[in-house]
């Protein structure tokens, strides 16, 4: 089983957007789940089964202002998702992506006051999401209980999209 879970932000509006921060958040948020596909491929394909589960993001479907670098990034993550589920699923491997909204992390805790409400204003159930929550959808997608799940992109976003 191999969990990508990498994720780094340098927002910016694209007109000022400096070339080397698009470069390091692509590199980190695309190319990092490109390379950690590709090491554990070809154990999987021999021994004829395994899980790989993507982390992407929310701002991969829905993508933000300020964000370019980011959103493209982890829309790339979806679209390799889907590609390499394809290549791989009918020798029992699986490939699948979590799309994560608005987490209590470090990242969110920055958040103050009336910007942390209006966040959660944004959000049908009116909360921001737990990493055990995000943890538990990645346990489940990597089980046996999910053998025929692959090339799914599932949302863990408290029903913004």
């Amino acid at each position: 089983m191999l969990v990508n879970n990498a994720g780094n932000h340098e927002d910016a509006l694209l007109a000022t957007m400096a070339v080397d921060s698009w470069r390091r958040v692509v590199a980190t948020n695309l190319e990092g789940v490109f390379h950690g596909c590709q090491v554990v491929l070809p154990t999987m394909i021999s021994q004829r089964g395994g899980r790989i589960v993507n982390v992407s993001s929310l701002s991969a479907l829905l993508a933000p202002a300020g964000q370019a670098n980011y959103a493209a990034a982890k829309a790339g993550v979806v679209a390799l998702t889907q590609s390499v589920a394809k290549e791989v699923a009918r020798i029992g491997i699986t490939v699948n992506a979590v799309c994560p909204g608005f987490v209590e992390t470090e990242a969110l805790a920055q958040l103050a006051g009336d910007e942390r409400k209006a966040a959660q204003m944004k959000i049908p159930m009116r909360r921001f999401g737990r990493p055990e929550e995000v943890a538990a959808t990645i346990r489940f997608l990597a089980s046996a209980e999910a053998s025929y799940i692959t090339g799914s992109v599932l949302k863990v976003d408290g029903g913004i999209l």
